[in-house]
This record gives C-alpha cells, structure tokens and sequence, in this order.
C-alpha cells in the first residue's frame, strides 16, 4: 500500500510538472493518429499503424512516473492493469510485449530507429529527428 501510495504522489507531482505528453513517430512513418488509435495501440488491442505496418510499442520501464502519468491521460489504466493486460497478450501468443527504455532519449533513439515505432515523451523533450503525432 505504501508503494502504490508513492508511486501515485510521485505520477501527480510529475504530471502536474510536465507540459504535456506527446507520442511520437518515426519521420518516415504514420503522420497522425486519433486518442482512440493511441488507446488500442499502447494496450495491444490493435498491433498495426493507419498505413497496416505492424506497429513497435516503446514504452518507459514498468513503474515509471512518467509512464503512469501518461497511461493515465492516455489508456486510463493503472500500472497493475497494464502489466495484467499485456502478460495475458504475450502469454496466449496475441501481442509481443512493448520495448521498455528508462528515459525520454531512449525512447526517441528507438523511434528514430525505427520506421513503425511510436512512443511517448515529454513535449519539452520533442527534437527534429521525430514527428509529433498526437499531443496529450
């Protein structure tokens, strides 16, 4: 209980401190996508872009203030949903579980890399090497 109590602070206190969330795609990839894409996306409901490529999740490592805040604007769903969620996924062999990085760089290097990749970031931590395809 206590856990769950500082990761709550420490998701409110982050969240109120950041600009914003905004996912972010490779530049040669998908040019927007609506809430509803980002939802079934980030929750394995759906694994392909608008343009039908398969789409590679990069999320913040499980746990992360950052990540919580943002599953919250974005899927509504608590870190235990989420980790419950995705096992059943990759365990009945329906979903490949998200890559997890520890920072917003990190994230951006992965999507940089990769054609088909999304994944959230700070707006403060936008750079010319992605594209911006939905702001939270």
């Amino acid at each position: 209980m206590k856990k769950q109590a500082t990761i709550l602070l420490a998701a409110l206190l982050s969240f109120s401190a950041n600009a914003g969330f905004v996912v972010i795609g490779n530049s040669a990839g998908v040019d927007a996508l609506s809430k509803g894409e980002v939802k079934q996306l980030f929750l394995g409901k759906k694994s392909q872009l608008p343009n039908g490529k398969s789409v590679k999740i990069i999320e913040l490592k499980d746990g992360d203030s950052n990540r919580v805040a943002f599953h919250d604007a974005a899927t509504g769903r608590s870190e235990a949903q989420l980790q419950s969620a995705w096992s059943r996924l990759v365990f009945t062999g329906k979903a490949e579980a998200p890559t997890q990085v520890t920072d917003f760089t990190s994230v951006i290097n992965e999507v940089t890399a990769n054609e088909n990749a999304i994944g959230y970031i700070d707006e403060a931590s936008v750079t010319d090497s992605v594209k911006v395809l939905i702001k939270y």
